[in-house]
């Protein structure tokens, strides 16, 4: 039986590739619980009143690093499972704020795929993820650059 959610090779992911992950609501609790793993207590996402007089919107902002985070762990079940090896390299630009009650999704194009110089069994491929709110706007764009299983090392514990 074939495990469900299990990431594609980097043949499967050619240049022009898109797709969409689902999306996921970032609570109060996630900031909390980010800001305070991290020790970013800046008062803009710890203090309710000077969000409110100094934050875009006056609500409660979430860090880029949140975002990127959560953005990260869609992208990987979606796509990365099992298969992906290594994150090499990334560009990001900051759009626009984002808040706690947000819904985000990653909206990816592939830009580059092609086989490592020194395994041709294993492939570099370069995204261009956009994170997208639920009013469709663009907060957050990254281009990271991984190192991802090809199909002949594609074995995995799950399979027989």
């Amino acid at each position: 039986m074939k495990t469900i959610g299990l990431g594609q090779c980097w043949e499967d992911m050619p240049v022009g590739f898109e797709f969409k992950t689902v999306g996921r609501t970032i609570t109060e609790t996630d900031l909390v619980n980010f800001v305070g793993n991290t020790g970013m207590v800046e008062v803009l996402f710890t203090d309710t009143l000077y969000a409110r007089q100094h934050a875009p919107g006056g609500g409660r902002i979430v860090p880029a690093a949140l975002l990127f985070s959560i953005a990260e762990g869609l992208t990987i079940q979606a796509t990365l499972q099992g298969t992906g090896l290594a994150f090499i390299q990334m560009e990001l630009e900051v759009k626009g704020p984002s808040f706690a009650g947000d819904t985000i999704h990653v909206e990816v194009e592939v830009l580059e795929s092609r086989p490592s110089s020194k395994d041709p069994h294993r492939g570099l491929v370069r995204t261009r993820n956009q994170i997208v709110n639920q009013k469709g706007e663009t907060v957050i764009i990254y281009s990271p650059l991984r190192l991802m299983v090809g199909k002949a090392l594609r074995k995995s514990h799950w399979e027989p």
